[in-house]
């Protein structure tokens, strides 16, 4: 029987998940505050696996697979290991399977997202020691994005620039956006070439996409995944000016960017966290940065929303996925109301309502159709890996 072992590392975090050959999910696990004294996992969303003080992406990975075979859920070798890659710069416009060759590119990748890129290496090493005769597949956030026009993906800047260096728009989260394009146009009865929408995947990483036609054609994330929305405690856009004035003020390269990727965004606006539901919690106790940081959210979300309406000829909805998302009615109801112009709108009670796979929050009045919709990023690296491992 077919097997897909899934990887996704972040900075101090590993998701994994099984799926069997018709993509039906066997189990998850999740691995928090990885290199701290408070490592922790959790196996189906129990706290199962004990891991050491300080634990690394391969402990975690190896106690959790150790848990996975106790338990029956992994009782064979995996078919395929399936892993999330933030960045393929120009070289991938689709999965690969992993190489020395695809293993140099996403190293050659790495400054370009200097968060991302280093840590999914260490899972495909980890994975690597653990399964050595198993195939590798590299999914890529930036594939999806491959699609995008000239217009839409150069900067403004000397040509030299992207010529010499690649600088442009790649754009992230493209297994998530990929996922909406396809299960949208499942719920809307249409084929994915026949299908246009907005797609706002909203979570600690925020970013939004035009979809023409099942097509990528317009996105939030630029260069690295820094460009664009107010994210958890990224800042998104801010006027290029800002490096030099702060450079004035005595900060170096390095501290701006630790300013503008870590202590920005949610945390930075409220100084308090970049968790959305605390942050309602704190708003509703009268907390004014905590509700700022709420407003601004959602306002520079509204304005990126009716900007990608300029790069689409028709539009069968807008659809929020993601932590936020999926499970914050206040973010998308506050966003709506500045699109009203635009035709949008929300219904209260359809958008109060939790737990339903693709469930529409719109009013009858909405001129277009609003939808929730829970992404899958997993399943879409699963199917993506089984497809090279049967080749």
């Amino acid at each position: 029987m077919e097997t897909a072992l899934v990887i996704n590392c972040g900075s101090s975090s590993l998701k994994i998940a099984v799926f069997d050959g018709t993509l039906q999910r066997v189990a998850s696990a999740l691995a928090e505050r990885l290199g701290s004294e408070e490592a922790l996992a959790r196996v189906n969303g129990t706290l199962s696996v004990i891991l050491p003080s300080g634990a690394s992406h391969g402990d975690a990975l190896r106690r959790i697979v150790d848990s996975f075979r106790q338990q029956g859920i992994l009782d064979r070798t995996p078919t395929v290991i399936g892993h999330r890659v933030v960045h393929g710069g120009e070289a991938f416009r689709q999965a690969s399977r992993i190489d020395a060759q695809v293993a140099g590119a996403i190293a050659d990748c790495a400054e370009l997202a200097p968060l991302h890129n280093p840590v999914n290496q260490l899972g495909i090493e980890a994975a690597a020691a653990l399964f050595p005769d198993v195939p590798q597949v590299a999914v890529f956030d930036t594939a999806f994005h491959q699609t995008l026009p000239e217009r839409a993906y150069l900067y403004a800047i000397p040509m030299r620039l992207y010529e010499q260096w690649g600088v442009r728009r790649y754009g992230f989260h493209g297994t998530s956006h990929s996922y909406m394009a396809s299960r949208t146009a499942e719920i809307l009865g249409k084929s994915l070439e026949e299908t246009s929408l907005i797609s706002a995947h909203l979570g600690n990483g925020c970013s939004i996409t035009a979809i023409s036609r099942g097509k990528s054609v317009d996105t939030s994330m630029g260069l690295t995944p820094l460009e664009g929305l107010v994210m958890g405690t990224r800042s998104g856009d801010v006027d290029p000016g800002l490096f030099d004035f702060l450079k004035g003020k005595g900060l170096d390269a390095e501290e701006v960017h630790r300013i503008l990727n870590n202590e920005s965004g949610l945390l930075g606006i409220s100084g308090e966290t970049n968790d959305m539901r605390h942050l309602g919690e704190l708003a509703a106790q009268g907390h004014r940065r905590a509700d700022l940081a709420i407003k601004i959210f959602c306002f520079r979300l509204a304005k990126y929303i009716a900007a990608m309406t300029a790069s689409l000829t028709e539009l069968d909805a807008l659809v929020f996925t993601g932590g936020i998302g999926e499970n914050s009615a206040q973010v998308r109801a506050r966003t709506v109301s500045h699109l009203r112009l635009l035709g949008f709108a929300v219904d209260d009670q359809r958008n109060a309502r939790r737990g339903e796979d693709g469930r529409a929050i719109h009013s009858d009045r909405s001129r277009f159709p609003i939808l929730v919709v829970p992404t899958d990023e997993e399943r879409v690296i699963a199917r993506e890996a089984l497809a090279i491992a049967r080749n």
